[in-house]
C-alpha cells in the first residue's frame, strides 16, 4: 500500500486498473477528461486498451460489445455526454451486462457550465433511458471513496450482471487529495457461463434485449424486477454522522455531504443537536437508514446542488412525517457550512429554541 497525492479523475483510473479493468471506451468531455487521459497513459503498461470513440453513443455501444465477452469494461463522461449514452445503458441493463459508467456531473441543463452539480440525480437513479430498468449508483464524497467505490462498482457489476454508475462531480474530479492505494480484496466468484467467447465445442449463446412475444417480454421484465428488488434489499449503503441523539437531520451526498459534516460540527458547538445521513448508494436509495428517525427527529434538511431531486426520495423514506426542507445551490456554486447552518436555524427557529 502507498499513499499518494492524485487528482480525483486519476484516482478513478488507477482504481479501474487495480480492479482488473483492461478496456475503456470513451470520448473526452470536461470535467471528466483526465480519466481517459490517465488510462491512455497507463493502460499500455498492463496490456489494456483505450479507444476514443467517435462520440459518446459509439463509446457506450463499444462497452456493450466488450461486456458480452465477460471482460471488465468502463466508460467515463460528464452530464451531456452521459445523456447520449442513455439508450445504450438501457440496452446494457436489459442484456444484463456488467460495466462501470463514471459521470463527473457538471451543471446544466443544456451545455451548462463546468462547475460541480448534482442535477443528474434523477437521470442516474430513475433510469434515464427508456423502459423499466435500474443502475446501481454509488456516490463518493472524497478521494479515498473515489478509489474504494470504483473498485466496489466493478464487483457489484459482476455480482448482479448490471451496469453500475459512479456519480461524482466537477469538484471531486478536479481536486487533488491524498489517497491510499490499497490492494484490491479478493472478489467473489461469479457465474460467467453467459459470456460470448466463441462457440466451438459448445452450444451457441445469444445476448439480446429484444422480446419476440409479449409473453416473453413480461417474463423478462418480471425477472429483472425480481433482481432489482434483491439489490434493494441487499445493497443499501449509507453513513451516519452524529445521529445518535439528533433532533434534526441533514441529508446530503457527494461533495455537499462532506460540507454537511462541518455544518454538524458547527451546530454542535452551538448546542444544536444536528446529525447527518449521507447516502452512499443513491440507487438503491438507503430507505433503511431513515427508519429509526422517521418518528424521532423534528425536522430534516436536504442539501443539494440542484432544484430539489433527492428530497423526493427522502420524503418517501420518512413517509413525510418530519418537516422536510431543501437547501440548494446551483450553477456550479457550493454552499458553506455556515450558510447551511443558518438555513437550519431559520427554518426551525432554533435561535428561539422552538419549531416553526
Amino acid at each position: 500500500m502507498e499513499r499518494v497525492l492524485m487528482k480525483g479523475n486519476e484516482i478513478i483510473g488507477e482504481a479501474a486498473i487495480r480492479s482488473g479493468c483492461r478496456l475503456f471506451f470513451g470520448y473526452p468531455i470536461t470535467p471528466s477528461t483526465e480519466v481517459i487521459e490517465y488510462l491512455s497513459a497507463k493502460f499500455p503498461e498492463v496490456g489494456g486498451t483505450v479507444v476514443q470513440a467517435e462520440d459518446e453513443i459509439g463509446a457506450i455501444n463499444m462497452c456493450y460489445g466488450a461486456a458480452c465477452t465477460g471482460n471488465r469494461v468502463m466508460t467515463a463522461s460528464s452530464s451531456p455526454g452521459v445523456s447520449l449514452k442513455q439508450e445504450g445503458l438501457s440496452y446494457s441493463a436489459a442484456a444484463e451486462l456488467p460495466m462501470v459508467v463514471v459521470n463527473v456531473n457538471r451543471c446544466g441543463p443544456g451545455l451548462g457550465g463546468l462547475g460541480p452539480a448534482q442535477s443528474d440525480y434523477f437521470q442516474s437513479t430513475k433510469g434515464g433511458g427508456h423502459g423499466d430498468y435500474r443502475l446501481i449508483v454509488l456516490a463518493p464524497s472524497k478521494a479515498q471513496e473515489l478509489y474504494d467505490y470504483t473498485m466496489m462498482a466493478f464487483d457489484l457489476a459482476d455480482k448482479y450482471r448490471n451496469p453500475v454508475m459512479v456519480l461524482t462531480d466537477g469538484f471531486l474530479g478536479q481536486t487533488m487529495e491524498p489517497v491510499l492505494l490499497k490492494e484490491k480484496p479478493e472478489s467473489e466468484e461469479v457465474d460467467k457461463s453467459w459470456i460470448v467467447n466463441g462457440a466451438k465445442g459448445r452450444e451457441k449463446r445469444i445476448i439480446a434485449s429484444y422480446s419476440l412475444t409479449n409473453e416473453i417480454g413480461e417474463e423478462n421484465n418480471k425477472r429483472w424486477e425480481a433482481k432489482y428488488k434483491n439489490i434493494e434489499e441487499q445493497e443499501q449503503k449509507w453513513e451516519e454522522f452524529q445521529t445518535e441523539d439528533a433532533e434534526y437531520l441533514l441529508v446530503s451526498y457527494g461533495t455537499t455531504g462532506r460540507i454537511c459534516k462541518s455544518t454538524v460540527l458547527e451546530a454542535r458547538k452551538k448546542g444544536i443537536k444536528l446529525g447527518l445521513i449521507r447516502p452512499i448508494t443513491l440507487w438503491p436509495f438507503p430507505k433503511k437508514a431513515f427508519v429509526p428517525y422517521a418518528d424521532k427527529v423534528k425536522g430534516i434538511v436536504t442539501v443539494e446542488l440542484n432544484t430539489g431531486q433527492m428530497i423526493e426520495d427522502v420524503e418517501l423514506a420518512v413517509r413525510c412525517k418530519p418537516q422536510t426542507h431543501l437547501y440548494r445551490r446551483q450553477g456550479g456554486m457550493l454552499p458553506t457550512e455556515f450558510e447551511i447552518l443558518e438555513f437550519v436555524e431559520t427554518k426551525f427557529n432554533l435561535n428561539e429554541n422552538k419549531e416553526v
